[in-house]
């Protein structure tokens, strides 16, 4: 299995394993993206960027995807309590990490968290940062599990709260 930059090709596999995670999400009773986020046009835009990745397996399907920017995320800017690493200085975000049906429970989000923390490093960046749904335990028990501390709340642009967490990377 690898890791790789989405195509325009890959588009409806990263939308279907999207409103599977919705799906998922929203049987948990997670409002997690349940008001059009993420869309199609989100993924063509974080593919355009260079930011949407998904992970193939040796058949070369498609069984997870996901966003990674080392751009400033607007909405971290304020943030109700502490980042360990300042603002200011270059961090890694993750957004939009959604896992196939079939290829959940087998370690693929570890492995896609390793993957752009081997990345950063290789950049010299020390910080990666990532927000979830106050409910969604899932994640949050994952990247604490990698060692991300929690930091304090920030909200989305459509205002929706966050739990905003870090991993300094060393």
């Amino acid at each position: 299995m690898k890791i790789q930059l989405s195509t325009q090709q890959d588009i409806p596999k990263i939308l279907e394993i999207i409103e599977d995670a919705k799906g998922y999400l929203a049987s948990l009773n997670i409002d997690q993206w349940q008001n059009g986020y993420p869309n199609k046009e989100q993924i063509e835009n974080d593919i355009k960027n260079n930011e949407s990745y998904v992970v193939v397996n040796d058949e070369n399907k498609i069984m997870a995807t996901s966003m990674f920017t080392i751009n400033p995320e607007p909405t971290y800017k304020i943030i109700n309590g502490n980042w360990l690493i300042d603002e200011s200085k270059t961090y890694g975000v993750i957004h939009r990490l959604a896992i196939k049906k079939e290829f959940r429970k087998l370690g693929l989000a570890t492995f896609i968290f390793n993957e752009f923390h081997q990345q950063l490093k290789t950049k010299k960046i020390t910080s990666l940062k990532i927000d979830t749904h106050e409910d969604n335990l899932g994640m949050q028990s994952l990247i604490k599990k990698l060692g991300y501390t929690y930091c304090g709340i920030i909200y989305t642009t459509y205002s929706a709260k966050r739990l905003a967490f870090e991993k300094v990377i060393s």
